[in-house]
């Protein structure tokens, strides 16, 4: 072989090699659109340790889980219901050994500005409390916080009386959003998202026992399988992790 064909070749191998170890250090990340001022600063974080670069899209796990289910190049998947994670898992779309739970959150009754508290208890006049607005709550069919809003008032015996004056949108941050304006008087989110704006105060908590556990697992997608996911699924679990999620107001469940 002649000495400019190997140089060519030589160079050649080095860019294919760089271009290899480029695609190792990056991963996209589909996540509830809960985590979204949490996971980006958890996200920050570990690409100032590491260097990957992590893409993160946010939507409604549903919404997210139908993407992943229909080949959407996504690396991890964190959704805010055990019940997605569980459908992908069942189809084999994400890897069953890489599945951890990380958080846990809670559910309350937001409103714009400031207001007085409330006892969430089945006498709750909530109705009038709307004076003829909306309850903004995300989609109660598809998304965990819509499904366990619900679960929560159902329980309380309120649903029946309440259903005809929800507002349902696409996700749980979009009925921060309606509440937060003021488009929306009230609105069911988690506390987290409540923290995360300071147009509206929280009013109330939903007692655990009306609606299901609020756990978010993550995972690995089947088919994305790297050092890199698994390094980053390590750091969810992590004490750094832990603390930025906290600080968020989530329940940390890591190590």
């Amino acid at each position: 072989m002649n000495k400019p064909l190997c140089v060519f070749l030589a160079f050649a191998l080095i860019e294919i090699v760089s271009v290899s170890s480029a695609r190792a250090e990056s991963l996209t990340v589909f996540a509830a659109a809960s985590l979204k001022n949490a996971l980006d600063d958890v996200a920050g974080a570990f690409s100032s340790s590491t260097g990957t670069d992590v893409t993160l899209s946010y939507a409604g796990s549903s919404v997210l889980a139908w993407q992943i289910g229909h080949g959407a190049p996504a690396d991890v998947f964190i959704s805010a219901s055990p019940d997605w994670m569980d459908r992908l898992q069942e189809d084999g779309r994400i890897v069953p050994e890489s599945r951890v739970e990380i958080l846990g959150n809670e559910l309350v009754l937001i409103a714009h500005g400031d207001s007085s508290p409330q006892d969430i208890e089945p006498n709750l006049d909530l109705a009038g409390m709307l004076d003829g607005g909306r309850l903004a709550m995300a989609l109660v069919d598809a998304v965990p916080a819509g499904f366990y809003g619900r679960n929560a008032l159902q329980n309380l015996g309120l649903w029946a009386e309440m259903e005809p004056h929800v507002a349902q949108v696409d996700n749980v941050r979009a009925a921060l959003a309606l509440v937060a304006t003021g488009e929306a008087p009230l609105g069911i989110v988690y506390a987290t998202d409540a923290l995360a704006s300071t147009e509206v105060s929280v009013i109330g908590s939903f007692p655990p026992a009306t609606h299901p556990s609020i756990v978010y697992p993550a995972a690995a997608v089947a088919g994305r399988e790297s050092e890199t996911i698994d390094a980053f699924l390590d750091y969810l679990q992590g004490e750094q992790a832990g603390e930025i999620f906290s600080r968020h107001g989530f329940v940390f469940l890591g190590q």
